[in-house]
């Protein structure tokens, strides 16, 4: 039925929040090297929380995904109260060490070796920087599974926006009925894929499943969609 499937990567393909709480302890050791374990902890539940709540806003449409790259060091560092000459070189830092993150979600290999062996096209469709996200798949050892990668700072454009899939279904000379959206967010992948008219399959790692959309909760179920 589908010639080709997007899947998105940051909670679908590769573990979010280990990969940023590496990067996030790389970063700060560049600017407290002997911190405490217990203030490191605190200071990146603060993190998160700042990260997310704008990485959130973002969805939402009210900050693009390159302005949360600025924005969310700047506040952490402020909220903090370390000085603001401390900002350029915690995003720095952290940006370097996010590149290499590569933390696999549970049967993700597998599932792309599947996948391409029954014939599919592959394609990675993510938010982020597009060399951060390539390196970190090449990093896992799964970017050559992909015909190529669909990255928001590269398309112009930021998921659920419709025009990022427009532009990736024009890139693949592919049809919207011809692809299948795999992602963890409803917002960003579900509904923004479907808006698109593409079919959809909706990566439920928490909470209870949605009705009426299809859902796995286990990334190894997305085999037996297809």
């Amino acid at each position: 039925m589908y010639k080709a499937i997007f899947i998105d990567i940051d909670d679908t393909l590769l573990e979010y929040i280990p990969c940023c709480r590496e990067a996030f302890d790389a970063a700060m050791r560049t600017l407290t090297p002997s911190l405490e374990e217990r203030e490191e902890e605190r200071l990146f539940a603060v993190f998160f929380d700042i990260s997310g709540r704008l990485f959130s806003e973002a969805k939402h449409g009210k900050h693009t995904i390159a302005e949360v790259m600025e924005l969310y060091p700047a506040e952490f560092i402020a909220t903090i109260g370390y000085p603001e000459s401390a900002v350029e070189p915690f995003k720095l830092a952290f940006r370097t060490a996010w590149g290499k993150t590569h933390a696999l979600v549970d049967g993700a290999k597998e599932v792309l070796e599947t996948l391409r062996a029954k014939g599919y096209r592959l394609f990675a469709a993510s938010n982020s920087f597009g060399h951060l996200q390539r390196s970190r798949l090449e990093y896992a050892g799964i970017l050559h599974y992909f015909e190529d990668t669909y990255i928001s700072m590269d398309i112009g454009y930021d998921k659920p926006d419709i025009r990022f899939f427009q532009e990736a279904l024009r890139r693949a000379a592919l049809r919207p009925n011809e692809v299948l959206m795999v992602g963890d967010s409803m917002t960003t992948d579900i509904l923004g894929a479907q808006a698109a008219g593409m079919d959809t399959v909706f990566f439920c790692r928490r909470g209870v499943p949605p009705e009426n959309i299809k859902t796995i909760t286990a990334l190894r179920e997305l085999t037996n969609e297809l």
